[in-house]
Order: structure tokens, then sequence, then C-alpha cells
């Protein structure tokens, strides 16, 4: 299994996240909440985009879906829009 991709929240594009997904790389990402600092892993497996965060598991059934969550949540840097 490829090594896992980290960043910090707003540190990659939302395509450098989807990109490395697509590749079969795990994203790992630092962000603050919760009262903390915590990691979110972002992951595609067969066709189901995963986001496991410290208190829920999502899934999104394509790449809007992720890309949606990735916009919302402030995973990626705002200025792509």
């Amino acid at each position: 299994m490829p090594e896992p991709l980290r960043a910090k929240s707003g540190e990659l594009s939302a395509e450098e996240i989807l990109a490395a997904l697509r590749e079969g790389r795990r994203v790992v990402i630092e962000k603050e909440m919760l009262g903390g600092v915590h990691e979110v892993t972002l992951r595609l497996d067969g066709d189901v985009y995963y986001c496991d965060t410290p208190t829920t598991l999502h899934k999104h059934p394509d790449e809007e879906g992720m890309r949606a969550c990735i916009d919302k949540m402030g995973y990626s840097r705002r200025d792509e829009e």
C-alpha cells in the first residue's frame, strides 16, 4: 500500500487531494476540531469515497460528493473556485 499523503488543513487543493485518492493513496488531514487537533483520513475504496473523522465515517458515492465534502469541511485551500 502506498504511503499516505499527510497535510494540514488548507495546504492542498481539492484536486491534489482527489488525485492522490485516485492513485490509491490515503490522505490524512490534520485539522482543528472538537477543541483539539485531530486527523481525518480520506480514502477511495473501489467506487466509494470515505471520510473518516474522529466522530463518524462519511461515505460518498462519487468524486463530486467527495469534492463537496472536502470543500465544505475546509480540508482544502479555498483559493480554487
